[in-house]
């Protein structure tokens, strides 16, 4: 407890005094700093408006700016609850580019968290801060990306998004495979992959507890597959249903957003490279 208390009091000083120099040190000090955390409660108490976390921006943020940032309050008038605050984060800034610059481009914030520390310990903020909750950027497709299908738009909306989810079925043999249909703002964007944060976590646990060997989908595999409607792509597919290559561009589709949110195994890639080559001799005949 003693040596616990030196270095708080050690770090919390130096915060104050020198933020510089403490925001300078912090990408290297911080797993040990987040351990402490999850170790010592009260080490834990003495730290928690001294911990930072980096955005996008690579600006250096407390939790109770991060929550402000997301329009939340730390604070609120008696016999009234505190507003639920999703702090979005990222754990690889090159492979979730994608998400990245879709983020950027409406505003968006996110935190980096990149160690393998960062899953239990913002579990334990979200336990010790109930109205706050920790969301991977591609867990889900926020509003914020997807334009309003009109009212009288919406049930040919609804037959087109359930063709497309009968095709990419049918391509990829898999008839359980969840398919979402969206219109997103960002026309470049032709398919994207969620996971929940839920089922992230226990692979997350698995990993770190060397359960590998167990079957993730044993816990729930929510992944879903998002398909930008208003992508020539996907406008493509389509319209051509039952054409020759329309297989051959729903696997393309569906690997290409995978990619985008985790590597492909040796057998996924190697499918990859060689449909690859057949789609550059479709273009080269």
């Amino acid at each position: 407890d003693y040596i616990s208390k030196k270095v708080a009091d050690k770090l919390t000083g130096m915060c104050k005094t020198d933020k510089e120099a403490y925001e300078s040190y912090w990408d290297d000090i911080s797993p040990f700093i987040k351990f402490g955390c999850l170790k010592d409660t009260k080490f834990c108490d003495k730290m928690s408006d001294y911990m930072l976390f980096k955005n996008l921006d690579k600006k250096y943020l407390t939790l109770k700016e991060c929550i402000e940032n997301n329009g939340g309050a730390t604070e609120v008038a008696e016999g009234e609850e505190k507003k639920p605050v999703t702090i979005y984060y990222v754990t690889d800034e090159q492979q979730q580019s994608q998400y990245i610059n879709m983020f950027k481009a409406e505003g968006l914030d996110a935190v980096i968290l990149n160690h393998n520390i960062d899953s239990p310990f913002i579990t334990q903020l979200e336990q010790r801060n109930e109205n706050v909750k920790f969301q991977r950027i591609d867990a889900d497709l926020t509003d914020s990306f997807k334009q309003d299908v009109a009212e009288e738009d919406a049930e040919s909306f609804k037959t087109d998004a359930d063709a497309l989810t009968d095709i990419f079925r049918k391509a990829l043999e898999n008839d359980k495979l969840d398919v979402k249909v969206e219109k997103l703002k960002n026309e470049n964007v032709a398919s994207m992959m969620t996971l929940s944060e839920e089922s992230r976590r226990m692979q997350d646990m698995m990993k770190m507890y060397g359960m590998m060997g167990m079957d993730p989908s044993m816990f729930g595999n929510d992944v879903t597959l998002i398909l930008n409607a208003n992508h020539p792509l996907v406008q493509y597919v389509l319209a051509n249903g039952e054409g020759e290559n329309t297989a051959l561009f729903c696997k393309q589709l569906y690997d290409l957003a995978l990619l985008s949110n985790k590597p492909l195994n040796p057998e996924q890639m190697t499918e990859f490279i060689k449909r690859s080559n057949e789609i550059m001799m479709l273009l080269a005949k």
